[in-house]
């Protein structure tokens, strides 16, 4: 999404860089153990399309000293406006130092606290060091050192807020970090911002710190990431006095980038025999995916549904096997038959995660037509939604900030199947461009919530989802291309990069 969002400002010409970390393994890549399970695998990057910028800047880190190097994504190299990624993996380092930007969410504290300065502080100064900037936008509180470094510099919150806008992009507490503000003092977090200080301007009285909390109070405006992510936000923080204006704008993904071409020239020649002919030889691509990794072949005459995306709890990748004798019931009946594919990354010490991860892959032994896939990265992902027929999206509502893999699916014909949550109230008119999950009252029970959502699944699948596949074309064609049609423009990041131009940076 924040590439969509360079690629798209590089498009209408704004006046706008990116700052972000250049994580010496990455994420990590997701590859397989002998018995087919996922292996976390850290493999050392070399990105030789990076340039060195010639800037190097201190930030202070546990009371020393730290080198941060900047490397440039220059904008020809993939039509983005210019990206200027930090290292502190250089040889003016100590060891300790050097790792700060080896590895994105850390799972150690203070390398967390590290990070976030070498962001905050790190990234401002090499703004600094390239002419200065109007205004600074921090995605969620990882830069928050930042504030502190302006109030250092204007000694005014006022000017820090003038010059400070945030976006939080989660309602999760996972995404919303807090740390003993002991812990942050001894780490340098606040600069040369006395404790006191930093306290007495964020409102924190505790031995706790609220990073977004000290956003939401040091920034002039903040923004949700859908209208209901943004109604939730508003309702989270609320109590707290002192915190800016939340507004909203949803996420949105730049079409030139994710759409198949041939697809859409086929929507737009209204040649249902052309969509179908290109969709079918999409899902061959995937599936030639899905043999070589399990050995299995897939039938692109049969239903495909994918859920793909990041495997943590609230999104429960694991809601349509609630019943695995019915849903195996479900993907094996001879005259209609369906194919399923998972495939996403746990966060690698999220063990719960993971183990759904690996069940997911035991249970895929036993059918022929369900598969695993490991490696989601952006080539894969492509590659999912534009062979998939039907994009599964199951989070508990209101815990879904946003979510936008299923617009990109929807640009390659995908038909989202979703709980009405993040982005898709905004777009989903079931039976029309969607199949979309009765809204159950987020207040109940898990177990309650779950076990009424997975009836619903059931119950469209069997009833709407599968008739129409295999007995009315018309309709499925009539709903995959009314999804094409309504996705675009409106969930184009060329939209989202306006609105952020406009509401947030210029006001």
């Amino acid at each position: 999404m924040a590439g969509s969002h360079m690629r798209s400002a590089y498009n209408l010409g704004q006046n706008l860089i990116g700052i972000g970390i250049l994580w010496k393994y990455g994420y990590y890549d997701q590859v397989r153990n002998d018995d087919q399970t996922m292996r976390a695998q850290f493999l050392e990057k070399d990105y030789t399309f990076l340039e060195d910028t010639g800037i190097k800047v201190q930030v202070t880190i546990h009371g020393n000293l730290v080198w941060v190097k900047a490397l440039v994504l220059k904008p020809e190299t993939f039509n983005t406006v210019p990206i200027y990624l930090l290292t502190t993996d250089i040889p003016e380092n100590d060891y300790l130092s050097r790792t700060i930007t080896h590895k994105l969410y850390d799972s150690e504290a203070p390398a967390r606290i590290a990070q976030s300065i070498v962001l905050g502080i790190g990234g401002a100064k090499v703004v600094e060091a390239l002419g200065g900037a109007d205004l600074h936008h921090i995605n969620e509180a990882h830069a928050l050192p930042l504030a502190f470094h302006l109030y250092d510099k204007y000694k005014d919150t006022a000017e820090v807020k003038q010059r400070l806008v945030f976006t939080t992009h989660t309602p999760e507490k996972a995404g919303n970090e807090e740390h003993e503000i002991d812990l942050l003092n001894v780490m340098s977090f606040f600069g040369p911002v006395p404790v006191e200080e930093a306290r007495k301007i964020t409102g924190m009285d505790g031995s706790l710190f609220n990073h977004t909390l000290a956003a939401l109070r040091l920034s002039k405006i903040a923004n949700g990431v859908s209208q209901l992510h943004g109604e939730v936000s508003r309702q989270m923080w609320q109590d707290n006095p002192g915190i800016c204006e939340i507004k909203a704008i949803t996420n949105a993904q730049n079409v030139p980038f994710w759409q198949d071409a041939t697809l859409q020239q086929a929507l737009a020649d209204n040649d249902n025999d052309a969509l179908v002919q290109r969709k079918a030889e999409m899902k061959k691509t995937l599936f030639e995916v899905v043999a070589d990794q399990t050995g299995k072949l897939f039938d692109p005459e049969v239903l495909t549904i994918v859920w793909s995306r990041r495997f943590a709890g609230y999104k429960r990748a694991d809601l349509i096997i609630r019943n695995i004798h019915r849903f195996f019931d479900l993907i094996n009946k001879a005259d209609q038959p369906i194919q399923v594919i998972w495939a996403g990354k746990p966060y690698p010490l999220d063990l719960g995660a993971v183990d759904l991860f690996n069940k997911l892959v035991k249970l895929s032994y036993q059918k022929n037509n369900f598969a695993v896939l490991t490696g989601y990265e952006i080539d894969l992902s492509k590659k999912l939604k534009q062979g998939a027929d039907i994009w599964l999206n199951t989070p508990r509502r209101t815990r879904e900030a946003s979510g936008t893999s299923g617009m990109t699916a929807a640009m390659n014909g995908a038909i989202n199947f979703s709980v009405q949550d993040g982005w898709i109230p905004e777009f989903a008119r079931h039976g029309e461009n969607s199949f979309l999950l009765p809204i159950i009252d987020p207040a109940l029970p898990e177990n309650v919530l779950d076990d009424a959502d997975y009836n619903n699944l059931m119950l469209i699948l069997e009833n709407e989802i599968i008739p129409a596949y295999y007995q009315d074309r018309n309709k499925w064609m009539s709903i995959m291309k009314e999804s094409m049609h309504d996705i675009v423009p409106q969930f184009s990041a060329d939209r989202m990069a306006d609105e952020y131009y406009r509401i947030m940076y210029q006001m």
